[in-house]
């Protein structure tokens, strides 16, 4: 990963669409084909993350119309490399052009090594953030890296917005909100929430 650039720099990128209006919509991918709620042992949960990040979109998961709607006129979505964020951005704008980049892929977890201990993969996935947040981070990407890549998909998306007035982008539950957190820096204003909900959308717009 690259080292984590000066501030100043920052800045200058901050103010480069002064004056140009720009809405930029982040959305969760839909709900991929695999199973979202068993128990796992700390092992298991290992190999769970594997697979979910191989997993595609559950066929059944049809995008909202309301979200079609909000971006059918956008020419290109941004997505990540991951199997369920290609396939929810071709479900839900299949005439529209996918740029897919691994800069957008969610920030990573490891399973933390707990034995005797069976949850729910939702509960792990809790613990493993908080303990991210906190530097265990054994062979993945740390905070301060995902934070600043957040800082370069922000970037890549005002750079279209400033050009066509608006972007979207379907990836990630927490690495969206890690990019919204920059968008709301930089001055935009948020409509929505970000919430573990599948199909999520928020809008961030600069006047």
């Amino acid at each position: 990963m690259p080292e984590i650039a000066p501030l100043r720099p920052r800045r200058a990128r901050r103010h480069a669409h002064a004056g140009t209006p720009m809405r930029i919509v982040l959305i969760r991918h839909g709900r991929p084909a695999i199973a979202t709620n068993p128990r796992a042992s700390h092992a298991e949960f290992r190999t769970y993350i594997d697979d979910y990040e191989a997993a595609g979109l559950d066929p059944a998961s049809a995008p909202p119309e309301e979200l079609q709607d909000l971006v059918k006129e956008i020419s290109a979505i941004f997505t990540s490399d991951r199997p369920r964020s290609t396939g929810s951005a071709r479900a839900l704008a299949p005439n529209a052009e996918l740029i897919a980049d691994p800069l957008f892929a969610e920030a990573p977890l490891a399973s933390p090594r707990i034995p005797l201990l069976r949850m729910k993969v939702p509960a792990w996935a809790v613990m493993a953030r908080i303990l991210w947040h906190a530097g265990y981070h054994p062979e993945i990407e740390n905070y301060r890296k995902a934070k600043h890549r957040a800082a370069g998909a922000a970037d890549i998306l005002m750079k279209r917005a400033g050009i066509d007035g608006k972007a979207a982008l379907v990836a990630h539950g927490y690495f969206n909100l890690m990019i919204g957190r920059e968008l709301r820096h930089r001055g935009f204003r948020r409509t929505g929430s970000h919430r573990v909900k599948y199909w999520n959308a928020v809008i961030y717009e600069l006047p």
